[in-house]
């Protein structure tokens, strides 16, 4: 009788296991890797989850939001300091789910026009539409709330 390959046993989603001294290590390929590739991963759509290898508990909001940090602190940041507050101020508030799912629903608006995620290029007229409309929606959004920018 053969051993199945680990390729006939993979699931549609990778596993990637996080040790106690902090290491990555991707089952799909037995490698150790690091937050860019699994930035990579996200930027190719593939389909991951992170868990921590002792527990086994799914760590993976953990990772991406360490991944965020690490954009936010190199270059140019996405988050202003007051939307960044703003946000804060959701936590433990009666809305802080409808936040999250107007957040969602905004990003997948973005997706799903296909608009071209290319590190540095913005410079299209459309995209900064947009933006422009966004920045509105979320300021009403707030303003409902009494949280001002």
């Amino acid at each position: 009788m053969q051993k199945p390959s680990s390729k006939d046993s993979k699931t549609s989603q990778r596993v990637i296991k996080k040790y106690p001294n902090r290491r990555l290590y991707d089952t799909d390929t037995s490698t150790y890797i690091t937050l860019a590739e699994i930035r990579r991963l996200v930027m190719d759509n593939e389909a991951f989850a992170v868990v921590d290898a002792k527990s086994g508990e799914d760590i993976t909001r953990s990772i991406l939001l360490q991944i965020i940090l690490e954009e936010e602190a190199n270059g140019s940041p996405m988050f202003t300091t007051p939307v960044l507050a703003n946000i804060i101020r959701f936590y433990g508030h009666t809305m802080q789910g409808m936040m999250g799912g107007y957040l969602e629903k905004n990003m997948q608006a973005l997706m799903d026009m296909q608009v071209p995620i290319v590190p540095g290029v913005a410079g299209s007229n459309m995209f900064q539409q947009m933006q422009e409309q966004m920045q509105k929606q979320t300021e009403q959004f707030l303003g409902t709330f009494g949280l001002k920018r």
